[in-house]
């Protein structure tokens, strides 16, 4: 099988002696006219993937700034036919593939297969959907399978080594690692299930791991007892753009790690 566009980024990364960069901005964000020209930026400025946010009015796993990132964009009007419009629009300008996270619903009530066509006429690479269990996510899986695209596996630090098997099965362009038990967001420190968990995926997954939950600084990369394939930061990223900072000004602070 040809390995997805997702995992041939991060291993181009890190064949150059860095780690991937996926930085993730809910669709919208900070207002539906300026989302289209830091979309842009992000991907001029070094990053190897972006993960763009569905808007959701429940959503279970994400923390203050991007709930606050999300309700925002739901009041400006914002859902998933638009969202794939406008990225359709600039598809053929960016370098860095996408991917949306998003909760099941939205995708569900789009309709599984016409989402999927329209994700990859979109630039869609993959999907991510924290509230689609393994035992429950073929239909998903088996749609965006039909257009190439990866439904990304999300585990925890508390995810055995029989669960992380399973999801190995059937995993597609690179592993998500969620660094805390709790909801995203900016975090001082991490403990050490964290990186017992890395070693567990390690020895389990062919493909690169991604960490993320939690990072907001690229300091804290020294604090951890293992190297990453690819970091993912969201919500300092939110916060910096709602206070008026840009984009390429952000991801400076990333370059070279």
């Amino acid at each position: 099988m040809t390995p997805s566009i997702l995992t041939r980024g991060i291993e181009a990364a890190n064949a150059a002696g860095r780690i991937a960069l996926i930085p993730f901005i809910t669709a919208g964000f900070p207002a539906p006219g300026k989302f289209r020209g830091i979309l842009r930026d992000l991907d001029e400025s070094g990053a190897d993937i972006i993960e763009v946010g569905v808007p959701f009015s429940d959503p279970v796993a994400d923390g203050p700034v991007v709930e606050e990132a999300s309700r925002r964009a739901l009041s400006a009007g914002i859902g998933l036919r638009g969202i794939l419009e406008e990225l359709a629009e600039d598809k053929d300008r960016r370098r860095a593939p996408l991917v949306l996270m998003g909760y099941y619903n939205p995708f569900l009530q789009y309709g599984l297969s016409r989402f999927a066509r329209d994700a990859a006429e979109a630039g869609v690479s993959g999907c991510i959907v924290p509230d689609l269990p393994l035992d429950e996510d073929a239909p998903m899986r088996a749609a965006l399978g039909e257009t190439g695209s990866a439904l990304i596996p999300l585990i925890g630090v508390n995810t055995g080594l029989e669960r992380m098997r399973a999801y190995a099965g059937v995993a597609a362009g690179y592993v998500y690692l969620v660094s805390v038990l709790g909801v995203t967001g900016e975090r001082a420190a991490f403990s050490a299930e964290l990186a017992a968990a890395f070693t567990r995926a390690q020895s389990v997954f062919s493909l690169p791991l991604a960490v993320g939950f939690g990072f907001s600084r690229p300091e804290q990369l020294d604090a951890v007892p293992f190297r990453p394939q690819a970091v993912v930061f969201g919500s300092s990223l939110l916060r910096f753009l709602d206070e008026g900072g840009s984009a390429a000004d952000f991801m400076k602070r990333w370059k070279g790690r």
